[in-house]
């Protein structure tokens, strides 16, 4: 681990914790918004336009919030627009590193970089940053465009409209407050939940961590056995936001992160819901268990220090969800609580 310093990169084999060792995420550095006429977004500056082929994305298939980016890509008919490269799952000293000798990753194909600090430096000479995934690269001026994941699936999901013809989008302007308000709880306790839970450095941060994770995971259990979707019956951002950290759940943030109170499959509800996003027409090719897997055991040496990745239990992601017939469902659990009172 390490992070670049006034542009060069200095190892530094610790997490970010406090002093009571619980796990801090920085903020990303790079917070500039595609816009379907280069106008300025939220934040940072503007000149950055949605075209064809001009920008390229920089992904883990390990990371979740990397994960995201990869599934708005393909579910929002952006493929043919936005070129894709996959760092090698081992972030060891110098980070992640560009090497397409495990399969499902790359070259850095755009400059032949060997390590993703070297994007980072190309786009800012002299950065103090964390390197981190997805990084959105933009061709025609030679810059990174963002790399705060949530904010790139926005650009994702109505930037490209006037290329794609979609106007569809996973964020109406109906469900907008409760989406934010169900995805501030998700982020702070689940998907930042199993890092502040695996990387605690003392008791009572992975206390407050896992407990919280499970609290969370509960109030899902609960709110998905009356509705298909974490915001009604549509999917929206939350799920997509929610679902790639379900993913890797079992996997590994159950062993390998100590979230070890239940696992995924042990919520029948969440389980089932996350079987029918990853069978959704074009997500499951965005899934690589045996990277995921990878990436979190080998690299993580605080954690594993022989590196021992482990057997992974036999799971079938195509089992039937039956989340279709959510309705049919509820009205027999209700004739069947009307005949027992």
């Amino acid at each position: 681990m390490g992070q670049l310093i006034n542009g060069d990169w200095e190892t530094n084999p610790n997490f970010p914790t406090s002093t009571d060792g619980a796990f801090r995420r920085p903020d990303a550095s790079f917070r500039n918004w595609i816009t379907p006429d280069g106008a300025p977004g939220p934040s940072g500056i503007g000149g950055f336009a949605a075209e064809s082929g001009r920008y390229h994305l920089y992904v883990s298939l390990a990371c979740p919030w990397a994960h995201r980016t990869l599934i708005y890509r393909a579910l929002r008919g952006l493929e043919d627009h936005i070129t894709v490269d996959v760092v090698h799952p081992d972030m060891l000293t110098h980070g992640w590193k560009f090497d397409d000798s495990f399969p499902g990753a790359t070259t850095d194909r755009l400059f032949g970089s060997t390590h993703a600090f070297e994007i980072y430096q190309r786009a800012a000479p002299e950065v103090s940053a964390r390197v981190t995934v997805p990084i959105l690269w933009d061709k025609k001026t030679g810059t990174i465009v963002s790399n705060e994941s949530a904010e790139i699936i926005r650009m994702f999901d109505t930037a490209f409209n006037g290329l794609t013809g979609n106007t569809d989008t996973f964020r109406p302007a109906h469900l907008a407050d409760e989406i934010d308000t169900v995805n501030a709880r998700i982020y702070d306790t689940l998907n930042n939940g199993v890092y502040r839970s695996g990387f605690a450095r003392s008791q009572a941060a992975y206390d407050t961590a896992v407990n919280e994770l499970f609290d969370t995971m509960d109030w899902l259990e609960a709110r998905l056995s009356n509705q298909r979707y974490l915001v009604g019956d549509q999917i929206t951002e939350a799920d997509w936001r929610l679902v790639p950290t379900l993913f890797r759940f079992d996997a590994v943030y159950h062993g390998h992160f100590k979230c070890s109170r239940n696992r995924l499959i042990d919520f029948p509800n969440l389980w089932a819901y996350t079987r029918a996003l990853f069978q959704h027409p074009g997500v499951a090719e965005t899934v690589n268990f045996e990277y995921i897997r990878r990436h979190y055991h080998f690299s993580h040496e605080s954690i594993n220090p022989n590196r021992i990745v482990p057997m992974q239990a036999a799971v079938n992601w195509w089992e039937p969800h039956n989340r279709g017939d959510m309705a049919h469902h509820q009205n027999a659990a209700r004739v069947q609580l009307t005949k027992a009172a």
